[in-house]
Order: structure tokens, then sequence, then C-alpha cells
């Protein structure tokens, strides 16, 4: 059975992309393989989060999760500071990791010219701590996108250096999980790239939006003055529109309003009524079941506790052996 490890980030709520993007396909993969998910807050300590946000956001990012499908009797689901094996491993792995190759690494030098007033050691070492993150389990997969392939090359080269340096064939280089054409890209409002937060709060639907909210950013989605020829292409902003319908509206309000488009009939705000009448249906459920696991601090710590356990039988394995790998040995 492939062991999979995927870590989310703890910033703030999440959006249609998320979903659609890669937590739809993280609940399948629970039911197929050996799976550890877990909530990546030692990685947000790089942008000195306040010590309040912190709390609430692995919070928020945990309940809705679970409340999304997420399954703890499935899969291991944990906090990544719950791990202190993560830790320790990657200061080993650190000590394998040179200068030059971490200054190269594309993501690193894109926040160094972002952010110059705060390139940190933990910016640096990034790659490190998330190789630690995917092979404390040993994990064979690990699924990610396009900006996080170079990471996961590296992971898969401080795995080899390990054996290499201990002749041994202990760690497995993890090779990407790649969903295909399963992993959707959804649309932002804006008319322009995908829904993500970093676009603005106007630019995403998020679950814990009420209907009000939602329907109001709907309405506000970018669109033209609309067709003027018969069967004509539709330009980004339109498409984009569509593409949103076809995720919650039935096929044959779609054809409805493809057709309307097509013979230049069509009417934007009777389309994005429509399609924000299908959004609401299809969030509310995952809204309320948001509402209630946040609510449920004891359920929470539950997950957490039992999440814990089970990823540290893992992770202390892991460790015993790398440090008698090493030449560790207790007196």
């Amino acid at each position: 059975m492939e062991t999979i490890v995927s870590g989310m980030r703890p910033t703030g709520n999440l959006h249609l992309g998320n979903y659609f993007g890669a937590l739809r396909n993280f609940i399948k993969l629970q039911d197929k393989h050996n799976c550890y998910f877990f909530i990546a807050d030692y990685h947000s300590l790089t942008t000195h989060p306040n010590p309040a946000d912190l709390h609430k956001n692995v919070r928020t990012i945990l309940s809705q999760y679970l409340a999304c499908g997420l399954d703890p009797e499935k899969a291991t689901i944990y906090v990544q500071s719950e791990l202190p094996e993560t830790a320790e491993l990657y200061m080993f792995l650190n000590m394998n990791a040179y200068l030059g190759e971490l200054e190269r690494v594309t993501s690193f030098k894109d926040k160094v010219r972002q952010n110059p007033n705060n390139v940190n050691a933990g910016l640096l070492t990034y790659p490190t701590l998330m190789a630690a993150d995917i092979i404390i389990h040993r994990a064979t997969h690990v699924p990610v996108g396009k900006d996080q392939e170079q990471h996961l090359e590296m992971t898969r080269t401080f795995a080899s250096r390990f054996n290499n340096m201990y002749k041994v064939d202990y760690f497995p280089e993890p090779v990407a999980y790649n969903f295909g054409e399963e992993l959707v890209k959804i649309p932002g409002l804006d008319g322009s790239g995908k829904m993500g937060k970093s676009e603005g709060e106007g630019n995403a639907i998020f679950f814990v939006d009420e209907p009000e909210v939602m329907k109001k950013k709907i309405m506000r989605a970018k669109t033209d003055s609309g067709p003027t020829e018969p069967n004509q292409a539709k330009p980004q902003e339109i498409e984009n529109v569509f593409s949103l319908m076809k995720l919650v509206s039935t096929e044959d309000t779609i054809k409805f309003f493809d057709e309307k488009y097509n013979d230049c009939s069509i009417r934007y705000g009777d389309m994005k009524k429509q399609l924000a009448e299908d959004m609401i249906a299809f969030t509310t459920p995952i809204r309320e079941r948001i509402k209630e696991v946040e609510n449920d601090s004891e359920y929470l710590r539950r997950v957490v506790r039992h999440g814990s356990e089970k990823a540290r039988e893992s992770a202390r394995k892991t460790i015993s052996e790398v440090r008698e790998i090493i030449g560790f040995k207790s007196f």
C-alpha cells in the first residue's frame, strides 16, 4: 500500500479552489492508501504570526478539513507541532544540506525579493523541513502542485544522500502523486487567474461565506457586454462563470445558459443569480457542518490526540532507526 503525506498551511478559511483543487482528491485517497495529513504550523513561523492568530488558524483549518470530509478514522490527521520527531529529523537533514543548493531554490529567491527584510533561516531551510515532514513517515508519494515540485525533488535528494552517506537503503525516494485530470483549476471571480486568498477576499468563494455575502460576490463577478454574433467564442471571464456553474449546477441549467449565449440572448444577471442560488445550495451543508465542528472543542481535542498518537508511533520508529544508523547509541 502506498504511503501518502501532505501538509496544509494554516492560512485561514477554505475556498472552492482548495476543495476542488486538492481536498476532494485527498478524501478519495484516504479510502485506498495509508495517508498522513498534517497542519503545517511550523512552516507558518517564517512569517512570524501573532500567537493568538496561529492557534486560531490551526483550529480553523482543522475544523474545515474535517467538515469537508477528511476522516480521522481512515487517515492520520495531526498538527505538525505535535510531532517533535519532525524537528529532530529536520535538524539531521540540515546537517547534510548545503548552502548553495538551498540558496538556489526558486521559492527562496522569490521570498528574498518580496520580503528583503525578513530573510530568515527558516525560509532558507524550508525544503529540509518539508523533507522531514515527508520522510518521517517514509512516504512513497506526495501530492504536489507545480510550485512544490522543486521541493519534492530536493526531498528525493536528501533521502538519497542519507542512504548513500550511511550506506543503507532506508528512506524511499518519494514521487509526486499525480491526480491528472481530476485536479481541477478553479477560476477566480475577478476574471483572471485562479481562485485564491492572495488575489483578495472578493476573488474567492469561501465555505464560511453566508448566503448574502456569497450572492454579492457572484453578482460582482466580471462579465462583458454580451455576445454580438451567434456561437462566438467565450472570452475568459465568461468562460470562468460557466466553469463555476459546471461545479454546482445541473446539466440542464448549464445547457440553458449555453444556448442563450450562443443565440446572443443571454442575460448575465439571470445567469449569476442562478449560479448564486446553486452555489448556496452546494455550500450550505458544508458551512453548517463547519460551524458544528468548530464549536465542538472536545471532538477537535479527540481528533488531534488520536492523530498525534498515530503519527508519533510512525515517527518514533523512524527516528529510533535513523539515530541508530547515524551512530547514536544509548548508554
